[in-house]
């Protein structure tokens, strides 16, 4: 059977592997992300819809688009499907967000560390509804990143409340 999160080509990702970037949409809402590794990420949500969200080791498709541009793309839980294309030349990201419709309705009940909540987010999702979805498709300018090596698990090790005062408003 093939690996369906297995990168065709990892030795391409060297420079998207252990990226850490805090960045916000044109629509004011605040995201961070860390590549993990060639298969999974780590992501946070500071503020929006979903603010306070949290999770690890999320299972994604990344491909490299060009030196300077990645691509990558997962299915959550919760049925909520995301796209993001990242350049880490320019500082810019582009990112198609696909809710389901219960999540439009009520989005704070996907406000935790997913983690620790799979089979509720499993339950929320096949209740549903599913349709239409809230597609949200929006530019973001990335305020910060960072190389922090793959595979660290403090990189993302906790809710955006727990964290200190102006973390999420570090610029580079």
């Amino acid at each position: 059977m093939t690996d369906l999160f297995a990168s065709t080509q990892p030795e391409t990702l060297t420079d998207f592997i252990g990226r850490h970037v805090i960045y916000t949409y044109d629509n004011g809402w605040q995201y961070e992300i860390y590549i993990k590794n060639e298969r999974t990420l780590d992501y946070r949500i500071h503020s929006g819809m979903v603010g306070g969200r949290w999770v690890r080791d999320q299972l994604a498709h990344i491909v490299r688009l060009s030196p300077s541009v990645c691509k990558i793309s997962w299915d959550e839980p919760t049925g909520t499907t995301v796209s993001i294309a990242l350049n880490i030349e320019e500082k810019k990201l582009h990112g198609v967000i696909f809710f389901p419709q219960w999540i439009a309705q009520d989005p704070v009940k996907t406000v935790c560390f997913q983690n620790e909540h799979i089979d509720r987010m499993l339950a929320l999702r096949d209740a549903g509804p599913t349709y239409p979805k809230l597609v949200i498709d929006e530019f973001a300018t990335v305020t910060f990143m960072e190389q922090c090596g793959a595979n660290d698990e403090s990189v993302i090790a906790c809710a955006p409340s727990e964290l200190p005062a102006g973390y999420a408003d570090r610029r580079n």
